[in-house]
């Protein structure tokens, strides 16, 4: 047996899902049950959920100038052998940002 859900969206909202969710090659409909199941698999929400504001993220995008200083940065600190292995990194990136 198969129960029905009905919610009230902003048309916007809709619009917008619908065409992500298109993108990723789904529907708005498939894409709330993958979250019901997913929330059902972690015993609560499957992301999450902060009251606090969300510390920056600094692998999120960033402008080419603010990229282009960091690199910078990086020539200067690798001149004075201040880096890091690449495996390490990723290993840090990995255990943080839950990649």
């Amino acid at each position: 047996m198969a129960s029905t859900i009905q919610i009230r969206v902003d048309d916007d909202l809709k619009k917008k899902s619908d065409r992500l969710f298109k993108d990723l090659g789904t529907d708005t409909t498939s894409a709330i049950r993958i979250f019901l199941t997913q929330a059902v698999a972690y015993n609560g929400f499957p992301f999450e959920i902060r009251k606090n504001p969300v510390e920056k993220n600094p692998y999120a995008a960033i402008s080419e100038e603010e990229m282009l200083e960091r690199l910078s940065v990086a020539r200067e600190h690798s001149g004075q052998g201040r880096q890091r292995e690449a495996r390490t990194v990723i290993s840090d990136m990995r255990s943080k940002y839950g990649l």
